[in-house]
């Protein structure tokens, strides 16, 4: 009799596997999406399996391998899992190389590119074992529970820019084992000029911790160009695009505290 009971406990067991497993993985693969949570005005997407760009409603989803860009009087926010907003000003290109993927290192990976133009993001503190990098075409940040908005010029140049936390900016993103350095003093490199002297090795691999009101540019072939911090107050911060971010963040705290 224990038996027979057994039997039918195990086959209860099983049914109730198979029947929830399609949840499961729905489940799974609902977290590797975003979720474009705000569109103003004309913003497309392109998957690699598509040809043309198709236009991009709110609500929709994106996932990894997608190419979203805004157009001109156009501005997007995506979220990612509930947790990272990112948005993009009028004609931004941003690439998402992957979404929360599992590396072998079972290491959740996310990794955005910005091919040009502006972005803000509004990231979540990230646990051990999840990865979130932002790279441009010369330089890419680590970053974890950080506030932070960056720009990508038609050359390439990039400038990141962090309200709250911290960001390692790096020419070469993929080394993890260069030890950032701290931004000190300000400084510039002025002009196109070739640049004498020991600062030449501003063109070699290196990282710089990007901390709370502190910026960094980046020339486009690599090399830093100018650091130092910067303030609200600063005529760059009294911009739309900052202060409609700024709007936008304060809307997320009063929808957490609700």
């Amino acid at each position: 009799m224990k038996r027979f009971w057994a039997i039918v406990l195990r086959s209860i067991l099983i049914v109730s596997i198979v029947a929830l497993f399609p949840f499961i993985l729905r489940s799974s693969k609902m977290e590797e999406k975003g979720i474009v949570t705000y569109v103003d005005g004309r913003v497309s997407k392109k998957n690699p399996q598509l040809i043309n760009w198709v236009r991009v409603p709110q609500n929709s989803d994106v996932i990894a391998g997608d190419r979203v860009r805004t157009y001109q009087r156009s501005r997007a926010e995506i979220e990612l899992m509930g947790l990272d907003i990112i948005r993009l000003a009028p004609e931004t290109i941003i690439d998402i190389i992957k979404l929360y993927e599992e590396s072998k290192e079972k290491v959740q990976e996310t990794i955005l590119k910005v091919e040009k133009g502006d972005l803000w993001a509004n990231l979540s503190k990230k646990q051990k074992g999840i990865k979130f990098r932002l790279d441009t075409p010369i330089a890419g940040a680590a970053i974890t529970g950080t506030k932070f908005r960056l720009s990508v010029a038609t050359d390439s140049t990039t400038e990141f820019r962090v309200y709250t936390g911290a960001v390692v900016v790096s020419n070469v993103p993929e080394k993890t084992g260069l030890k950032p350095m701290e931004i000190g003093k300000p400084y510039q490199i002025e002009g196109p000029h070739e640049v004498p002297g020991p600062q030449e090795v501003t063109l070699e691999e290196w990282a710089y911790i990007v901390r709370e009101m502190q910026k960094i540019k980046i020339g486009r072939k690599g090399q830093v160009l100018a650091t130092g911090d910067f303030s609200l107050q600063d005529s760059d911060e009294q911009t739309n695009w900052v202060k409609w971010n700024m709007e936008r963040d304060k809307l997320l705290k009063r929808d957490e505290k609700n």
